[in-house]
């Protein structure tokens, strides 16, 4: 039997496996500001799954298309700064 916590548990590691390729090149802090509006923490807490008090989090569908959105903007930012090479 799978409670609350173990399914946030999967999530987490499910949203870091996603990311694992690019999470030690990006800057989580300038994503969390310029497209949320929120802070580094709060970044970070969403991705680990445990918010400051240790309770358990996770993104919503409106978070997970802005990170989505972020990532595809960066991505396409760093596609133009390439091609001026």
């Amino acid at each position: 039997m799978k409670t609350k916590d173990m399914e946030v548990q999967v999530k987490k590691e499910s949203m870091k496996s996603q990311l694992w390729d690019i999470i030690v090149d990006v800057s989580w802090a300038q994503i969390s500001q310029k497209y949320f509006g929120k802070s580094r923490s709060w970044l970070s807490q969403k991705m680990n799954g445990l918010d400051g008090n240790g309770t358990a989090t996770e993104f919503t569908e409106e978070e997970k298309e802005k990170l989505k959105h972020a990532l595809n903007d960066l991505a396409e930012r760093i596609r133009i700064c390439s091609d001026k090479l």
